[in-house]
């Protein structure tokens, strides 16, 4: 049976991973066993993937970055050039720490930036943006946009990638795609069309 993916012949895929229709592997990646990506993914060069980790749909995973086991990933996730996550809280050369792997989860549509670190442990909510170079140490809400070192929150920012900006009513509008935004209690949802 012919594969439905691409792989560039420097690129190792091991044997026992679930990788679906169209995605695209570039040079020196390698894709570890028992892991899976959904349809779409574009893999970047020098990416490695490992062992049972998770990729949903398109997922954009940008080069030199490592996905390691504890990770998991919804559609449409942006991961950029060289960021990173980590998957044990205290790791030591000496100490074994294997069955310790903590779990991060990305929620779907949300952005890493390019040289962010995701603390392991600390989940990012759907369609978040973290800022380049930011160290994420607390979990995420959805649509928060985190910056620096340690990483805090700074605005909101809309699914298309847009800052937000609430007027006194808690409205705001993306200024690309129109939609309408709500904050209330300190939380962000986008705001249902009426027929």
């Amino acid at each position: 049976m012919e594969k439905e993916y691409y792989a560039h012949p420097s690129s190792i895929v091991d044997d026992g991973c679930k990788i679906g229709k169209g995605v695209k592997i570039w040079h020196f990646s390698h894709i570890m066993t028992g892991c899976t990506l959904g349809d779409g993914c574009n893999i970047g060069q020098n990416v490695v993937i490992s062992p049972e980790v998770v990729l949903g749909r398109n997922v954009k995973v940008q080069n030199n970055v490592s996905i390691y086991t504890g990770v998991t990933c919804d559609d449409d996730v942006f991961l950029g050039p060289s960021m990173v996550f980590t998957n044990v809280i205290n790791p030591r050369s000496a100490v074994n720490r294997k069955s310790q792997y903590a779990k991060t989860h990305v929620g779907r549509g949300a952005t890493i930036g390019a040289n962010a670190t995701i603390v392991c442990g600390h989940d990012i909510g759907d369609f978040a943006f973290i800022g380049a170079g930011a160290v994420v140490t607390k979990t995420v809400q959805p649509y928060s946009l985190w910056v620096g070192n340690p990483a805090k929150q700074m605005g909101w920012m809309s699914e298309y990638g847009h800052r937000l900006s609430f007027d006194k009513n808690g409205q705001a509008e993306c200024p690309e795609s129109k939609e309408l935004y709500v904050l209330a209690n300190g939380v962000v949802m986008k705001k249902l069309k009426t027929a």
